[in-house]
């Protein structure tokens, strides 16, 4: 993973972070120092909130580029929005970068809409395993056959292992 450029955002850029993180996925992104680390050669760039790879950018094929949590990031925080449970079976794939099929699917937040940027969570104890792409709304997630969420962020990944 290399770096392009790292510098610390700006009070309205945090601003703007804390806001957009606190309506998507309903937690405060708390701290008093906000660095951006930007990557190249990659759709994520990575948000150190404190020094902890916190908060990411992620760019869409279209261009659009929106904040969201690293899965240290969710485990920190708990969203409450945006997110998809796994059960205890899915678990081992998922947080080796599987994408998520409906069979393993406990629950999803209703308000998921397609291409919305997810955090899947374990059952038993709720702990961040991957950040995902949505491929179907959330009421549609829950079923016996085929993906439903494209797997872009995980545990033990490089960006997950990312130090400052």
């Amino acid at each position: 993973m290399k770096i392009k450029s790292r510098h610390h955002l700006r009070s309205d850029e945090v601003d703007d972070l804390t806001e957009e993180i606190q309506t998507q996925l309903g937690v405060d992104l708390a701290g008093s120092t906000f660095e951006l680390v930007e990557l190249a050669d990659s759709p994520f760039d990575l948000v150190l909130v404190d020094g902890d790879p916190t908060a990411m950018y992620y760019e869409f094929e279209d261009g659009e580029r929106l904040p969201f949590l690293t899965v240290r990031g969710a485990n920190k925080t708990n969203p409450n929005k945006n997110v998809v449970t796994v059960d205890a079976g899915a678990i081992s794939f998922v947080s080796d970068g599987a994408d998520v099929m409906r069979p393993g699917i406990v629950s999803a937040d209703d308000s998921i809409d397609p291409d919305d940027l997810v955090v899947i969570v374990e059952e038993t104890h709720g702990k961040a395993l991957a950040v995902g792409r949505a491929q179907v709304s959330g009421e549609e997630m829950s079923g016996d056959s085929g993906k439903v969420v494209n797997s872009i962020h995980h545990v033990g990944d490089e960006f997950y292992e990312f130090a400052p």
